[in-house]
């Protein structure tokens, strides 16, 4: 009886975990080296991969960069969970939403990294994103709500303006993270240890709540005519 010969199984490649792979091992080179310095020669290796694949999927070096920088804000956004938030009392709901954005910078110092590249370079590469932008404008959009909700149960002061907000929340996070080499030198104190990062923490949540929870002393974000009436008093 002749002998026949078996053909080994094709294998089949998973299009979206590659591409997930491949996002993860170019976010770790462009961290480290930048966009310039970069090498796609060394992603498609550390992938196993071959380098034109790499073009495949993403086109070139600066749309490969534009697709982890998306994927890195996105996760930010997702961690910050709005329809969880939504689902909470106002006060719980700011108090999640800065905790939410506090540990996410925390786990994520590649976040911190490639947010501080793209400062340097004025957000040319972001500029390009068409993905990123309406992300913030939802978020946005649910921090008004939780303070419209606020304000309307007379538990946050009037008068906030919603961007300086989210810059407060925001930077009280990043600011001790992204100085946190030079900051822990010049202050003679280790900034990310974990102890010192559960208190900045507590630290950042506790300044937001009390900022929104307490009246300006000089009535300057209260309503025109309140305001009127307490100074003729």
């Amino acid at each position: 009886m002749e002998a026949v010969e078996m053909t080994p199984p094709r294998r089949t490649r998973n299009a979206a975990a590659t591409r997930a792979h491949i996002l993860a091992v170019a976010q770790a080179e462009f961290v480290d080296h930048g966009l310039s310095g970069a090498r796609m020669d060394r992603i498609a290796t550390a992938c196993a991969v071959n380098k034109n694949l790499l073009y495949h999927y993403f086109g070139s070096k600066e749309d490969l960069y534009l697709a982890v920088i998306e994927a890195i804000w996105a996760g930010l956004r997702a961690h910050q969970r709005d329809d969880e938030l939504l689902a909470l009392p106002p006060d719980q709901a700011m108090r999640r939403l800065v905790t939410n954005t506090f540990d996410h910078f925390v786990a994520t110092p590649e976040l911190i990294r490639l947010m501080s590249v793209e400062n340097i370079h004025y957000a040319r590469n972001l500029r390009r994103s068409t993905t990123v932008k309406p992300l913030y404008g939802d978020l946005l959009d649910t921090l008004r709500t939780i303070l419209q909700r606020g304000q309307s149960e007379g538990m946050f002061r009037p008068g906030v303006d919603v961007i300086d907000l989210y810059l407060s929340i925001s930077g009280l996070a990043y600011f001790f993270l992204s100085n946190q080499h030079t900051l822990s030198w010049l202050l003679d104190r280790p900034l990310v240890t974990p102890r010192r990062v559960a208190a900045r923490r507590r630290h950042v949540v506790d300044m937001v709540l009390a900022y929104l929870v307490h009246p300006s002393p000089d009535g300057q974000d209260m309503p025109a005519a309140q305001s009127g009436e307490r100074r003729q008093g």
